[in-house]
């Protein structure tokens, strides 16, 4: 399992559906201003090596952008 360290949950703390503990789709931001995305892996597509796509709800993001007062 990864350390969350250097990270910041901005979501989670506002359950949705089919949300508990620490397996709900959150957003994070890292020590360093990027972000990182918690969520059900997405196969539409294949992402380029070394890169993944994630599928999290618009309540996620809207909490995300709530907490960072944008």
């Amino acid at each position: 399992m990864a350390s969350k360290a250097g990270l910041t949950r901005l979501t989670g703390n506002v359950y949705g559906p089919d949300c508990d503990d620490d397996d709900c789709p959150n957003v994070y931001v890292t020590d360093h201003g990027t972000f990182v995305v918690q969520g059900n892996a997405y196969d539409g597509f294949k992402a380029p090596d070394g890169e993944g796509l994630v599928e999290i709800p618009e309540h996620v993001l809207r909490e995300a952008i709530r907490v960072l007062g944008w």
